[in-house]
């Protein structure tokens, strides 16, 4: 299939928000509470963060952040669906990229996209895709990750004919898995992550690919 083709990969469905914007200043609005939610993450985890900081850091009022946002979980929620969206985003370029001519170097940049955004999306180092909220499972009980191994399967399988099974999706749902941890610790004190554990990340995910389905 042509490098070309259009591979859609659906993102999470959206966190229901208690007012969804509709005009471009409550979008602006919007995007203010999740750029200031991000930053509190990035500076102090997940779990010190509070509604009030992200009012007075988006320079808005509680009032305002409520609107939005029933509670800080809510609000963690919604900077956890756009870390996803964000996250899927580089996926799919990297598998559409033209200049990967098999699925093994597709799957290998988009993994290395995932950990450039540890480096450049706020908010992505404390939260990632919100699997560690452990608080609303997705449709079918599945995770962000099997969500996220599944539409990687689906885009391999569309441009390079990888086999859609459900071998291959928990391959790729595990080897997220195992990255996941390991590159998480990579960046717990390095904002630019730590090579030595990225590297072994790396070579454990390629291990166990190749050893389950070929690498």
């Amino acid at each position: 299939m042509s490098a070309q083709t259009t591979i859609d990969i659906a993102a999470e469905p959206a966190v229901s928000l208690r007012n969804e914007p509709v005009q471009a200043r409550s979008t602006a609005r919007l995007t203010a509470l999740l750029d200031a939610a991000a930053s509190i993450v990035d500076e102090v985890g997940i779990e010190r963060l509070t509604t009030a900081m992200v009012a007075e850091r988006a320079g808005a009022s509680i009032g305002t952040v409520y609107r939005y946002f029933p509670d800080r979980i809510v609000l963690l929620q919604a900077l956890g669906a756009r870390n996803f969206e964000r996250v899927m985003a580089r996926i799919t370029e990297a598998i559409k990229d033209p200049a990967q001519s098999d699925w093994r170097g597709a799957l290998s940049t988009a993994f290395s996209s995932v950990i450039d955004t540890y480096r450049t999306e706020p908010g992505f180092r404390g939260l990632r895709v919100g699997d560690q909220l452990d608080l609303r499972p997705l449709p079918n009980g599945r995770t962000h990750k099997s969500l996220v191994a599944e539409r990687l399967v689906e885009a391999l399988s569309a441009r390079f004919g990888v086999e859609n099974s459900a071998a291959s999706r928990f391959t790729l749902e595990a080897g997220l898995e195992m990255s996941d941890a390991l590159v998480a610790r990579a960046f717990l004190m390095n904002p630019q992550g730590d090579e030595e554990f990225i590297n072994v990340s790396t070579s454990a995910v390629r291990g166990f690919i190749a050893e389950r389905i070929g690498w």
